[in-house]
This record gives structure tokens, sequence and C-alpha cells, in this order.
């Protein structure tokens, strides 16, 4: 779910976090919230620049508890060990074994996580030996992202980054933009409609962002920057 770069993560923005208007501070805002943060070691950088709320999300327990131990001294920061799914509910959760990242030797597999397991060994080549025993599926609570919402009371986004694996297309499609002021949103496009696959469903989530007001920018091989043309509240 969560691809990770050695030293840098290809949905960081140089301006993830800028100074925000009066009218903004009067708001319950949130300079950041990432879903699918994973380890967090390339959002150290970001998280340093930010005074307001932000809010982290990572499913998998391993990459949790180190996300947790590397910011805990942010009182700023608040933690979810959940996945923003469809529904409310307990779900099967599929991600790479802890045991397995050294012997798979591509760091980045810890950061592979989806609702479903063929995504996962999707990923497989002939460097990266991914199989069915390197796979752990787990229960894990889902929450809708409107019900995130809800639950923090949240109306302004200054940042948003969703890194989920191909989830990222149900996630924005959710967003009630009537209820809720979001900035900046970075996602990841390449696995929009399948593993490594992007069809018309990356058509789709432009004109619906375009609809809001957004203008989307290609960041990357694999990223897109959608900024709201005008923001002022």
């Amino acid at each position: 779910m969560f691809l990770i770069a050695s030293t840098l993560h290809p949905l960081v923005h140089p301006k993830i976090c800028v100074t925000i208007n009066q009218n903004e501070k009067n708001m319950n805002n949130f300079d950041l919230i990432v879903i699918g943060a994973c380890h967090g070691f390339w959002l150290e950088n970001d998280i340093k620049k930010c005074s307001n709320k932000i809010l982290l999300i990572e499913p998998v327990k391993y990459n949790f508890d180190q996300l947790k131990n590397r910011f805990k001294n942010y009182k700023n920061i608040i933690f979810e060990n959940i996945a923003i799914g469809e529904k409310n509910e307990l779900i099967d959760f599929f991600h790479v074994l802890e045991s397995s990242i050294d012997k798979l030797k591509k760091h980045w597999s810890s950061g592979i996580g989806s609702f479903s397991k063929e995504h996962i060994l999707k990923h497989r080549t002939k460097r990266f030996q991914i199989t069915k025993k390197d796979i752990k599926c787990i229960k894990i609570k889902a929450m809708t992202f409107n019900k995130l919402i809800e639950k923090y009371k949240i109306e302004y986004i200054n940042n948003l980054i969703i890194d989920t694996e191909g989830f990222d297309y149900k996630i924005i499609k959710s967003i009630n933009f009537k209820k809720i002021f979001i900035k900046e949103i970075m996602f990841e496009k390449k696995h929009l409609s399948k593993t490594f696959q992007i069809d018309n469903k990356l058509d789709e989530i432009k004109t619906f962002l375009s609809k809001e007001n957004y203008e989307l920018f290609d960041i990357s091989d694999e990223n897109i920057l959608a900024k709201k043309k005008k923001w002022s509240i």
C-alpha cells in the first residue's frame, strides 16, 4: 500500500506545510493528513515544518509502531492504526510479513499492503520473488474517510496525502467537499484501476477534482498533485 523510497517518498511536495491565514486558524484545521504513512521516515522534514495538527494513518502494526516511536515527542500528531475503507467495519487486510522484508531484499516491501492479496502478489518480478508465504492476513478496523472527518471534526486540511495501493481512487471519490476544505491532495496514480494499471480511472478522478476547482499536476511518473485554484475561505 505504501511504497517507500530510500530517502524521500515520491508523494512529498517541497512546500507541504505553509503559513495559514487568520481565517483558517479559526477553523478545526490540520496541516497534514497522511493515509498510508508507513514508518514515517519520508515525513520527518515536513513534519518539522508543521505547527498545527497532523494525523498519520497506518494499518500495518510493525510500521505503525515505528511511526509512533519516530514521532513520539510531537504533541501535535494524532496516530491511527486503521485502514481507510468503504465501510466502517472489521475487514481482512494483507501485508508483507516483517520477517520476509530482509529475505525479499527490498526495504520498500514493508509498505505494500492492500485489501487484496492478489494485488501484492502481482508485484512479483525476477528481482522481487514474493510468494503467498510472505503475506499475512490480519483483521483491521476500517473507517470511511467521511467518518474520519466526523471523528476529529475536521473542517480544513492543508495537505492530504493518499498512498493506498490503488484505493486512492475510492477515497478521493468519497470526499464530501461541501463539508471539508482541502487545499492540496497528493495521490498515487499507478494502481488506480488494477495493479500497475491506470485506465480510465485517472480521467474520472481528474474530471471529479476539476469540478471541485482543483488543478492537477503530474509531479512524477507515479504521483499527482491536485491544488485548489481558489482557496480563500
